[in-house]
């Protein structure tokens, strides 16, 4: 079978052997070509895609440059300066803070060496209404009357005390306190006719108010 196949066949043609050869020959080189373009043509590719990210990297670079020594410098200048600023403004309001302190607690020393000081004249003021009546009664006289008379001084010199309330002067319930009333046609404005206790005063306080009688016009 193989020799009559062999015979039918005949001998092997060696052009067209060749001819076969080359035309798949040919077609392996066509193709060789085929990849290795489409290969350098994907690398291409490639390339293009990782400069395209690449890009806004330095861009993003170019954009924030690095300062110099000298905007360095400065930078750190203003930074300085604002602390001082902010360090000036709290040491503005503690001296503030501070100015107001002193000023109330002298405010309050003054109030309390006020209300002190006529809490003690508050008390010498019976000694001065027997003083006052021993001297209507001519019983104040002598060294005794002297005492008094000094005392008196020392107190109008020192501490501005007096004592007030007159018949005939214009009633003032700031100042008199009124016991009695009564009104009669001879008088013209409300005014004190009876002295019961005079008043004292320290300066513009009070210390007691005069306690009199009081006539009104009819």
């Amino acid at each position: 079978m193989a020799e009559e196949d062999y015979a039918a066949r005949g001998p092997a043609d060696p052009e067209r052997t060749q001819g076969e050869q080359g035309s798949n020959g040919a077609g392996a080189a066509e193709t060789a070509p085929d990849s290795e373009a489409a290969a350098v043509q994907e690398n291409q590719e490639d390339t293009e895609q990782l400069e395209t990210a690449s890009a806004p990297v330095e861009n993003s670079q170019a954009e924030a440059p690095e300062l110099s020594e000298l905007d360095q410098t400065l930078l750190k200048v203003a930074e300085l300066e604002e602390q001082l600023a902010r360090r000036t403004a709290d040491l503005y309001n503690l001296q503030q803070e501070y100015n107001g302190y002193v000023k109330r607690a002298k405010a309050d020393a003054l109030q309390q060496f006020e209300l002190g000081k006529a809490k003690v004249l508050e008390g010498l003021i019976p000694v001065l209404d027997n003083a006052h009546l021993a001297r209507e009664h001519a019983e104040l006289e002598g060294p005794a009357g002297k005492v008094v008379e000094e005392l008196e001084n020392t107190l109008a010199t020192n501490f501005q005390m007096e004592r007030f309330g007159a018949e005939g002067d214009a009633f003032d319930p700031a100042v008199h306190e009124a016991l009695l009333h009564s009104t009669s046609p001879d008088v013209e404005f409300e005014q004190v006719n009876i002295i019961m206790q005079p008043g004292y005063r320290a300066g513009e306080k009070v210390l007691r108010p005069a306690r009199v009688g009081v006539v009104s016009p009819e």
